[in-house]
């Protein structure tokens, strides 16, 4: 078996994408359903630390950690260690059909860990949209109630359940519906875009929220469902007070409050779950992506009265809680224990807001830098009308991908680039990757600003 390391340096071999990773998406054309996206036309022959090397020997840094799972590392020893004597025993049997103690020792280790100082129980499943469908069904099996109150901007999953819980209509749920019903939508205190101004974002949008639930009835709902820091939305961090407002409308209600750490979580903030900037306590905690380093494992973690008001064989599926899966989150407790990947998440964010932040105040398309810790956000839009630009997100990524620098877009307008770099990155990899982008967002506002000026001229 190859055993090099991967350098950790950035090299474009050939243009990107390259002879042979071009050969390869021909391929995958002819085989794979259009409905699939893909960010970035290459493939990859293996990853460590913060580079992904593709097949022409290309090395791209990796802002995007695939879609913030790899955050110890594509290729963490501990995690390759654990999952590697797994596999010699076996790799599956079924948690519902045989036991094994991998299993029950993930459980431990969130329900010790996530926040909140009361008795915990912990479900684990496979994807993050099953996570949070499981988390409604156990909110309704625990209350009798039906409805789930969620928040604009939202993104929770692609399931049928979730797309309904998901703000976003293009692309996640455009020609896909009818969808399940009893799903409610309230305000989320953006501070961006607030009508009346930052300052005011708390205290209006739970206004917003008690209206909401005064008009369908707070007694009819089951579940109140948000991101700490929302993913696809566009990485909007909830102005001050909002989650612990939030938190106490629940309670006073009896509606079970469930904080959505799927992308969030895992130490991408720099704490291991971004609830804790807040120090607000979920009833019940969303967790997955990061969780097991790759391998696809999810995770409900919740008050003991909550988690087994579901009768027996109510929660579970044939993949939950894999072996493998269960093997890797382990590895990835082990890999958090002596605390540089926190402290990781932190340098990743002091770093990016040295090089980048300065563009919010100068002459440029950035109105927002946002985020916290190794989940940091960059959004595009006319600085007096606040009117999106997404035209200039798209074109910022490109020239980052044509440089060999992995970004991902998202936001509702589709006019935010999201940063989340591995935390074990370089300081000299992060630093290169962060110098290319800012270049990129001065070359595009530069030739944008020409062609504006032609226009008027």
């Amino acid at each position: 078996m190859d055993t090099a390391t991967v350098p950790q340096t950035r090299l474009l071999r050939t243009a990107i994408p390259g002879p042979r990773s071009s050969a390869l998406h021909a391929e995958r054309v002819k085989q794979v359903s259009s409905g699939f996206g893909i960010a970035l036309p290459v493939f990859i022959d293996r990853a460590e630390g913060g580079i992904l090397q593709d097949v022409d020997g290309n090395r791209i840094i990796d802002f995007a950690s695939g879609i913030a799972v790899t955050s110890v590392g594509a290729a963490n020893p501990l995690v390759q260690a654990r999952v590697t004597e797994q596999l010699a025993r076996f790799s599956h049997t079924c948690f519902m059909v045989t036991e094994y103690d991998s299993f029950t020792a993930v459980c431990a280790w969130l329900n010790a860990h996530t926040p909140g100082d009361f008795e915990k129980r912990t479900a684990l499943f496979s994807t993050g949209s099953e996570a949070v469908e499981n988390a409604i069904k156990i909110a309704r099996a625990a209350t009798g109630r039906a409805k789930a109150l969620v928040f604009d901007d939202a993104y929770h999953g692609r399931s049928l359940l979730t797309m309904a819980m998901t703000a976003k209509e293009k692309p996640y749920k455009i020609t896909f519906g009818p969808f399940p019903t009893e799903i409610v939508r309230a305000p989320m205190a953006a501070p961006l875009r607030w009508p009346s101004g930052a300052a005011n974002a708390t205290a209006e949008a739970l206004a917003g929220v008690e209206a909401v639930l005064a008009e369908q009835g707070p007694e009819t709902f089951a579940a109140m469902v948000i991101e700490p820091i929302q993913g696809e939305g566009g990485f909007i961090v909830p102005a001050p007070g909002f989650l612990a407002g939030l938190r106490d409308i629940a309670a006073r209600h009896g509606i079970v409050f469930v904080l959505d750490e799927v992308q969030a979580g895992m130490g991408r903030t720099g704490t291991m779950f971004a609830s804790e900037h807040e120090g607000v306590a979920a009833d019940l905690l969303v967790t997955g992506k990061a969780l097991a380093g790759g391998l696809p494992l999810t995770a409900v973690t919740g008050r003991v009265e909550l988690m087994n008001a579901v009768h027996t064989g109510g929660l579970g599926g044939t993949y939950a809680g894999n072996p493998l899966a269960c093997a890797a989150a382990l590895g990835v407790f082990e890999a958090f224990e002596n605390g540089d990947l926190l402290a990781g998440a932190l340098r990743i964010e002091s770093t990016a807001r040295r090089i980048l932040e300065p563009l919010v105040a100068e002459e440029s398309p950035i109105v927002d830098f946002r985020g916290r810790g190794a989940m940091l956000a960059i959004e595009f839009a006319d600085r007096e009308t606040l009117e999106p630009r997404p035209e200039l997100a798209a074109a910022v990524a490109s020239l980052c991908h044509q440089q060999g620098v992995l970004v991902l877009v998202c936001g509702t307008y589709g006019n935010v680039i999201r940063l989340l770099p591995p935390l074990v990155i370089g300081q000299d990899l992060l630093e290169d990757g962060l110098a290319v982008l800012r270049a990129a967002v001065e070359s595009v506002y530069a030739e944008a600003s020409v062609g504006a000026a032609a226009v008027h001229a």
